[in-house]
C-alpha cells in the first residue's frame, strides 16, 4: 500500500470517500470476468472530475506505483485484474456524464465512465442510432469499451466500438492532457492517437473523454429464426448468407448445448431438438429488408434448414435477442467455471471452426457450448468445468491451446472482441511475430518509460 503522507495527499484531492484502503474494498477491485486469479490492489482511487485523473497519474507516476484502470470490469482476458499488491487501480466509474448529443453533427461527447446501454437510450431519445452493443452493455463503460474495442451483437454489419471513436481526451504519464481526433467526419491532424488508444487495454494512457459517432436509426427491421438438424448445415448458411452479398444487422449461432442450455433457463420455447439455431436480423430501407429477407430464406431453404420462423411483431423480436443475450448466463449456472473464449475467424471458415470445435470438446472430454457472433466469424466456445479439479481443468487448458491453433492454422485471429490482456498473452507471437511484438514493446516504452500502466497486459513491458 502507498504510503499514509500519499493517502492523505489523494484524500484531499478526490475526498476520502474516493480513497479505498479496507482491505474489503480493495478485494472488489480484485478481478474482472475472466477466469483468472485475484490480485487484490494496494489502494483503489475513484476521482470524480477528469483533471484528477491527470495529477493522480502524475503523483503515482512519480513514486512508481504500478497502476490499473477499470470501469464496470466486465473484460474477459485478465486486463483489470492488478498486476500486484502494489498496484493502484484508478476506477473511472464516477466520470460517466453524457455531456452532448449532437443532432446536427451526429455524434456524442462522454465522460469513459457512462454505461453503454445508457448512451444508446439517450441518443435513441434523439432518434439516433449508436450501434456497438457489447454482450456486457447494461453494465460496461465506453471507457473500457475503447480500451478494448468491444464489439457485440451489430458488430457484423455496423463495426465494433473503434469505429465510432472520433476524438478522444486522455492524460499521458507526465500528467499532460492529451487531445486527438475532431467533431469533423474527416480528421488527419497529426497521428492517429484515438486509434491506437482503441484496444490499447489500459497500456498508454488514461481516456477521460471520447467524441463517438452517432447514425441515423434504420427505418425498419426483420427477424427471424432458423433450425437445422445439423450443424456443419448450419455453419454453411452462414456462410452463403455473406456469399449472397446480404450483410445482416446480425447474424448469430446457438449450438445444440447451448439452446437447451438457454431454454431451461429462460423457457421461451427454443426448439430442444435442433442441432444448431441462426438468429438473423435485417434491417435498412423496408423494400431493402424485405428483398433481403427473401434471398435470406432463400440460403437457409437451400442448406436445408428444419425449419424458419419470422417475428410477427416487436415483442416477438425481443425473445429472440433474449435468447441469445441468454446464452452466457444460461451456460455459466450448470458449473462452477466456465471458460468463454472468442476465437474468430474468417467467415468463410466457420464451417471448418464448427467442425475443429466438435473434435476438441470429444479429444479432451470437455463440455462445451458455443454460441456467437457467426455473420462475422466470432465464436464464442464455452468450456463448463470446475477449477477445483486439477485433472479436469488441465484438459480445459489443452482444449484452450488446441481451439487458438486451430483458429489460427484457419486465418483466424486470438480475439475477435475480448482482448488479449494476460490470458492470451503466451499465443500472441504465434499470431504476429517477434518483430510486432518487440515493436509494439518499443512504443509502450516511449510513451511509459517505467512500465507502469497495466504492466504485464497486451505485449507486456
Amino acid at each position: 500500500m502507498p504510503s499514509a503522507s500519499l493517502i492523505k495527499e489523494f484524500e484531499k484531492l478526490i475526498g476520502k470517500e474516493n480513497v479505498f484502503t479496507s482491505e474489503a474494498d480493495r478485494q472488489s477491485y480484485a478481478y474482472d470476468s475472466a477466469v483468472l486469479p485475484p490480485v487484490t490492489p494496494g489502494l483503489v482511487l475513484r476521482p470524480t472530475h477528469a483533471e484528477h485523473i491527470g495529477m493522480l497519474l502524475r503523483r503515482c507516476y512519480d513514486e512508481g506505483l504500478p497502476m490499473t484502470i477499470r470501469g464496470a470490469g466486465t473484460n474477459l482476458s485478465g486486463g483489470t485484474v492488478p498486476d500486484s499488491p502494489r498496484t493502484v487501480v484508478i476506477v473511472t466509474t464516477a466520470l460517466n456524464r453524457i455531456l452532448e448529443i449532437n443532432e446536427e453533427d451526429l455524434y456524442a461527447v462522454v465522460e469513459p465512465g457512462v454505461v453503454t446501454a445508457a448512451l444508446a437510450a439517450t441518443a435513441a431519445g434523439k432518434n439516433l442510432f449508436y450501434p456497438p452493443d457489447p454482450g456486457s452493455q447494461a453494465v460496461s463503460t465506453i471507457g473500457g469499451n475503447i480500451a478494448e474495442s468491444s464489439g457485440g451483437l451489430r458488430g457484423l454489419k455496423y463495426g465494433v466500438t473503434k469505429d465510432y471513436v472520433m476524438g478522444l481526451e486522455l492524460y499521458d504519464t507526465t500528467g499532460e492532457l492529451v487531445r486527438t481526433g475532431s467533431r469533423t467526419v474527416k480528421c488527419v491532424t497529426g497521428y492517429n492517437i484515438a486509434g491506437l488508444m482503441s484496444a490499447s487495454e489500459g497500456t498508454l494512457g488514461i481516456i477521460t473523454k471520447a467524441v463517438l459517432k452517432l447514425v441515423p436509426p434504420p427505418k425498419a427491421s426483420r427477424a427471424m429464426t432458423a433450425m437445422f438438424s445439423d450443424m456443419r448445415k448450419a455453419s454453411e448458411a452462414v456462410a452463403g448468407i455473406i456469399a449472397a452479398h446480404v450483410v445482416p444487422c446480425t447474424l448469430e449461432f446457438l449450438d445444440h448445448a447451448t439452446i437447451n442450455y438457454v431454454e431451461d433457463y429462460t423457457q421461451i420455447g427454443l426448439p430442444r431438438d435442433a442441432a444448431a439455431v441462426l438468429l438473423i436480423e435485417l434491417d435498412g430501407h423496408p423494400a431493402q429488408v424485405a428483398d433481403d429477407a427473401a434471398e435470406v430464406e432463400r440460403v437457409l431453404q437451400a442448406c436445408g434448414a428444419s425449419g424458419i420462423v419470422t417475428a410477427a411483431n416487436v415483442e416477438e423480436k425481443k425473445k429472440i435477442w433474449e435468447a441469445r443475450r441468454a446464452a452466457l448466463p444460461a451456460l455459466a449456472r450448470n458449473r462452477p467455471t466456465i471458460v468463454l473464449e472468442d476465437a474468430t475467424v474468417p467467415r468463410s471458415k466457420i464451417p471448418a471452426m464448427i467442425e475443429a470445435l466438435e473434435g476438441i470438446a470429444k479429444q479432451f472430454n470437455v463440455t462445451m457450448g458455443t454460441f456467437g457472433h457467426a455473420g462475422d466469424g466470432n465464436l464464442h466456445p464455452c468450456i463448463l468445468c470446475d477449477r477445483r479439479d486439477k485433472a479436469e481443468f488441465e484438459r480445459v487448458e489443452q482444449a484452450v491451446d488446441a481451439i487458438f491453433n486451430a483458429a489460427l492454422e484457419l486465418g483466424g485471429t486470438l480475439s475477435g472482441e475480448h482482448g488479449i490482456g494476460t490470458a492470451k498473452a503466451k499465443w500472441l507471437e504465434k499470431e504476429t511475430s517477434r518483430g510486432s511484438i518487440m515493436f509494439s514493446r518499443r512504443l509502450r516504452k516511449a510513451l511509459d518509460p517505467k512500465g507502469l500502466l497495466n504492466p504485464t497486459k497486451l505485449v507486456g513491458v
